[in-house]
């Protein structure tokens, strides 16, 4: 699902043990149903300190009904007790629109990221 059916070891990110990265999912009986990344990542240095949202994906037959939101926002109010400055990420054209009603701006021109395909750079700022 992650990555649009390669192998798990496809989907390890540099960066998911460090210290200051931490992971989340949604989890309903017993299963998971949808999961996400935030890891620190100052992108646009000039604004301050930064978090990445990666690795984000929600199993198809439960997309739309706020998972993956709850996860967002959830990391949200996290970073925001934590000063931190703004989240951003690399979202998939598709999912752009998601990214919107949280309240995101599109930051780039579309780009792709081979293998994986089109891709807007977001940004929410937290303060």
């Amino acid at each position: 699902m992650l990555r649009n059916g390669k192998p798990l070891n496809e989907c390890v990110f540099d960066g998911d043990k460090a210290y200051d990265t931490f992971h989340l999912g949604y989890v309903e009986d017993d299963q998971i149903l949808s999961i996400a990344t935030f890891m620190r990542n100052d992108f646009f240095p000039e604004d301050g300190e930064g978090y990445q949202l990666r690795g984000m994906a929600t199993h198809p037959d439960y997309g739309g009904r706020g998972y993956g939101a709850a996860l967002i926002n959830f990391a949200i109010e996290y970073l925001k007790e934590y000063k931190t400055d703004y989240l951003w990420c690399n979202a998939r054209s598709a999912a752009a629109p998601f990214y919107k009603k949280i309240g995101f701006i599109n930051e780039s021109p579309e780009f792709d990221i081979p293998g994986i395909g089109i891709h807007y750079e977001m940004r929410l700022k937290l303060k």
